[in-house]
């Protein structure tokens, strides 16, 4: 059953406290990418809706400011317990409105709640730093101050968490924020929103305006937005840092990725294709710690092989079926750019295993393309090189692991990176030449937990704060210094 109220409902941005219709007539149409049935439409906001959300979360933070860490933390605890309540209709809702399998998207839920227990540590957080002594008579202390507005740019992959990545911990520290959803995924925004504000939030401190182009560049121009977190690809992420950047503003602009996953020839190849599966076509592969290429060093035909069958005996269809991990990409227009990719992939030699084409003309409702393997890729190849963002995986012949790392160290991203293996020389060798961010070792899918940096590299990341954990809190504060002198 559905959670969403069917039907064609114009969502509204959250200013002050208060539900306010756009200043814009423009909407856009949110269907749902398993049944193209139309849940809601968004907003396609002004700059002038920007200007009022920024103006009352620039009021709003005069309060806020002096708000005692303590009491700002027992918010978020609370808030805490609302979305703990909630995890089910909240997993449900991301089905319906991003597609993507029930079991991600309730594995989506908690990652978010994590975030918001590590931001209600936040008196322990914002602690400072003491040295008494530094001269004579002379002691010096540091004290963090929020900055003022802040405002996040967010995706349509993870609609609960990376909202929940930014502004838990940004109203944490102090700060009061304008959060831009995705206007692919705007409605669970406004659900989070709610709970927020039952949690005790007053009016100001959180602020959501829907829209697309005019709202991103309303918030990386506007004088009072002092930083900006954002997420999503890497021509836009590059955008948002340069341009925000250029505003005086700190940014944090988390990219794109080509995440490798090394397949050693002592792996263990059952549970090695059970990871990559998942990592390659849950979500649709639409997310940016999926993985996308493997380099299979050694003979390997037999695990090509059976991780082919695997591919092959994959459930795909509706998120609220418990036994489907592939679901539909979010929109038909992204799924006509990643058929391209195919083509491409073909054109340049590579070797289509598995072609996922197919399901496009046995689910025709929804935005469906089936597991697609390429063999035999090389990595001067498009599909090697570029994030193509969907459930295509390129499969590349190494014939050790200095060949491997080679193959990561040439990617322009450095998101993550995987190996599959028992041997505790590859591990280390692994570990220290690697050049991505983020590591795993025989896990499919190797991101932090929240009091840990996201820590993407090279075009993965424009920036030089990540968020979450300890990245996360300097972000968010700037630190004052004040050096004392007591003679007596």
């Amino acid at each position: 059953m559905s959670v969403i109220e069917q039907g064609t409902k114009t969502l509204q941005n959250f200013i002050n406290g208060q539900w306010v219709p756009s200043q814009s007539t423009e909407t856009m149409e949110v269907p749902n990418p398993a049944t193209g049935a139309i849940i809601a439409k968004v907003p396609i906001s002004t700059k002038s809706d920007v200007d009022q959300a920024v103006k009352a979360a620039a009021n709003a933070f005069q309060t806020w400011k002096k708000t005692p860490v303590p009491k700002r933390a027992r918010i978020l605890y609370k808030y805490h317990h609302l979305l703990t309540e909630n995890h089910e209709r909240l997993a449900k809702l991301i089905v319906e409105e991003n597609g993507k399998a029930y079991k991600e998207a309730y594995g989506e839920v908690q990652r978010g709640i994590e975030c918001v227990e590590f931001a209600a540590g936040a008196p322990t957080l914002m602690m400072g730093e003491t040295l008494s002594t530094i001269a004579e008579d002379i002691d010096s202390q540091m004290f963090r101050y929020p900055h003022g507005v802040v405002a996040g740019i967010t995706p349509f992959n993870f609609p609960m968490m990376v909202p929940l990545w930014m502004f838990p911990l940004a109203i944490a520290c102090g700060n009061t924020f304008v959060l831009k959803p995705s206007e692919r995924t705007p409605i669970l925004s406004n659900e989070l929103t709610k709970l927020f504000m039952e949690a005790g939030a007053p009016a100001g401190v959180l602020n959501v305006v829907h829209g697309a182009h005019d709202v991103v560049n309303g918030l990386l121009e506007h004088p009072l937005v002092k930083a900006i977190s954002f997420v999503g690809s890497q021509p836009v992420a590059k955008y948002v840092y340069e341009k925000a950047a250029s505003y005086g503003k700190r940014v944090q602009a988390l990219s794109g990725a080509k995440n490798h996953h090394i397949v050693m020839p002592d792996a263990d190849m059952e549970k090695a294709i059970s990871h990559i599966i998942s990592s390659t076509f849950g979500s649709a592969g639409q997310r940016c710690m999926a993985c996308s290429a493997v380099v299979v060093v050694g003979d390997g035909s037999e695990f090509v092989e059976k991780l082919s069958q695997a591919a092959d005996e994959l459930i795909i269809g509706e998120g609220s079926n418990e036994e489907v991990l592939l679901t539909p990409v979010i929109r038909d227009s992204h799924r006509q750019k990643v058929l391209g990719y195919i083509e491409q992939g073909i054109e340049e030699g590579a070797e289509l295993l598995r072609d996922g084409r197919a399901v496009m003309t046995e689910m025709k409702n929804g935005t469906f393309l089936g597991p697609t393997i390429f063999d035999q890729v090389t990595p001067d190849m498009t599909i090697a090189k570029d994030e193509i963002f969907a459930p295509v995986l390129s499969l590349l012949r190494a014939k050790d692991l200095d060949e491997g790392l080679a193959y990561i160290s040439q990617s322009r991203y450095g998101n993550g990176a995987t190996i599959y293996t028992k041997d505790a020389r590859a591990v280390r060798q692994f570990r220290e030449e690697a050049d991505a961010g983020m590591l795993g070792i025989n896990i499919g899918v190797p991101a932090t937990m929240a009091f840990f940096p996201f820590s993407g590299w090279k075009d993965s990341f424009y920036g030089d704060l990540h968020v979450n954990g300890k990245d996360g809190v300097n972000f968010y504060t700037r630190k004052k210094m004040i050096t004392s002198r007591f003679d007596y």
